[in-house]
């Protein structure tokens, strides 16, 4: 099984790249996030971490072999298991994944069908089946959720101790993170989360604090 892949992308289009090794051309399936972030560098040397599937049916032996790219490997992880749910293939699951890995992760660890929604071809019997199938599996992959995982990352062990509370009690990592962050402006002696989830309700609840 092929892993990964490097060499010159020859050419990119909305679902596949072509990527040059030596005398022989690869042709390569792509998410969409990931067709965004290879734009502008044909001509130039990639390098894609890789799997292999076979499409079609087995009678009359008409399997034809594909190739996935991804960035790096913790996205094909991620891909494996978000095509393990029931109803997402392989095509839908490339066609579907439009925005980052890890904020739809975190999407799913969050019990945020809507942003689920937001994505092609999943709409709400299909994001719910998605957060029931995967929430709790996907803590890893959305520990990046774009700038929320770059400021989750800088917590003090309280803030980070308060936000998995609220989490665990139901709210959304991006929501919480930013309550947080606005109760520690304010009361910058906080020093423990049994302190600063009170005050982030009280936050959320509009009571001046």
């Amino acid at each position: 099984m092929i892993v990964s892949i490097e060499g010159k992308l020859v050419k990119l289009d909305a679902e596949s790249a072509l990527v040059q090794v030596g005398a022989m051309g690869y042709e390569v399936m792509l998410p969409s996030y990931c067709v965004d972030a290879l734009s502008g560098k044909v001509g130039s040397e990639i390098s894609l971490c890789t799997m292999e599937y076979y499409e079609g049916t087995p009678v009359g032996g008409n399997m034809i072999p594909r190739m996935v790219g991804f960035l790096n490997p913790a996205e094909r992880d991620f891909f494996k298991k978000y095509t393990s749910v029931k109803g997402i293939g392989i095509k839908k699951g490339l066609r579907s994944l439009t925005i980052p890995i890890a904020t739809i992760a975190a999407a799913i660890e969050d019990g945020d069908s809507k942003v689920l929604m937001s994505l092609p071809s999943v709409g709400r019997r299909m994001a719910e089946q998605i957060i029931a199938e995967l929430k709790g599996k996907l803590q890893a992959f959305a520990v990046g959720a774009e700038a929320a995982g770059d400021t989750q990352a800088k917590f003090k062990p309280f803030q980070a101790e308060a936000l998995e509370i609220l989490i665990a009690w139901g709210e959304k990592r991006t929501e919480a993170i930013e309550l947080v962050k606005l109760a520690c402006e304010r009361h910058a002696d906080i020093d423990s989360a049994e302190a600063l989830v009170p005050l982030v309700y009280r936050l959320k609840q509009g009571v001046e604090v």
